[in-house]
């Protein structure tokens, strides 16, 4: 199934069970600290596993478990792989202000620099919450000097989403500069995009409808996917939560059959870290202009 010359993104949003946006109204962060927190060998079991089926990736790293656990940052960027910003206290971004926001990436970044000493150039939001009402996320990030976010999905969904939003990576052009925006991965069907893209798509759905999207973009469309997976979600032995009907089904749905799942995945497709995607989709732009973009690395 893997097509030669087409290269996925693997991406990882490394945060705890606990901090998932379905329980933000259970858990007082104020109680985060009390919890049993699994996210270190969780993520250790992923780095291992990529390293079997030589897989590169980018880790979203939450700033607050950067923050208490600097050596699996080390890690992740000792074994090869490309650490990003997931944000400090995991807060939808459209629940902020913009100077809380700021704070909040500013503190993030400052974390990972300082645990990994490399900078960090590319940010995830939280539950894909850049939509149109936190559009302005995007000049604070120019601002902060992130080079590549990836917090828009172009689908309907009752978090987040911008449908109208290009599928594949695009250079956004802002007021005080140009952002490289890395969209969650969908196929058209009709008018609709839908998604493809891993997380809850990947362990509540069919195996067969992610292996079938993926190839799809690949083939029909000679586009790289990007896909997301969370440490939480390889670990069916997690502390279940009190919540919502749906939100316990999102959370908790196939999640004993999820690492099986991403092995399989990688058997079928290649992948690698987010930058080597970019680098895909600005190269393929600067072609097709006949000029050079800005986010080559």
């Amino acid at each position: 199934m893997s097509l030669p010359g087409v290269v996925n993104a693997m991406t990882v949003d490394v945060e705890d069970y606990f901090h998932v946006s379905a329980f933000d109204g259970v858990l007082p962060r104020a109680q985060w600290a009390r919890l049993e927190s699994r996210v270190v060998p969780n993520t250790e079991r992923l780095l291992a596993l990529f390293e079997e089926t030589s897989v590169t990736a980018t880790f979203f790293v939450l700033g607050w478990v950067a923050e208490r656990h600097p050596s699996l940052v080390r890690a992740i960027l000792d074994a090869g792989h490309e650490v990003a910003s997931h944000g400090y206290a995991h807060r939808l971004v459209y629940d902020l202000t913009p100077a809380m926001f700021r704070e909040d990436i500013r503190r993030a970044k400052g974390v990972l620099e300082d645990a990994g000493g490399r900078a960090v150039e590319g940010y995830r939001a939280p539950s894909y919450s850049v939509t149109p009402r936190s559009l302005w996320a995007l000049d604070i990030l120019i601002d902060e000097g992130f080079r590549y976010d990836a917090s828009i999905f172009p689908i309907h969904h009752d978090r987040y989403g911008i449908p109208v939003s290009p599928r594949h990576p695009y250079v956004l052009t802002r007021a005080g500069g140009d952002i490289l925006e890395a969209p969650g991965s969908t196929v058209k069907w009709g008018p609709f995009n839908f998604p493809v893209a891993g997380g809850g798509y990947f362990r509540i759905l069919p195996y067969e409808w992610t292996r079938w999207g993926i190839a799809r973009i690949n083939r029909l469309e000679d586009r790289a996917a990007i896909f997301y997976i969370h440490p939480w979600e390889i670990d069916p032995g997690q502390p279940r939560l009190s919540g919502s009907v749906l939100s316990r089904f999102r959370h908790y749905r196939n999640l004993h059959r999820t690492e099986a799942r991403l092995r399989r995945l990688m058997g079928d497709f290649e992948f690698g870290p987010m930058t080597t995607v970019l680098r895909q989709a600005t190269g393929r732009a600067a072609a097709a202009a006949a000029e050079p973009l800005p986010y080559l690395w």
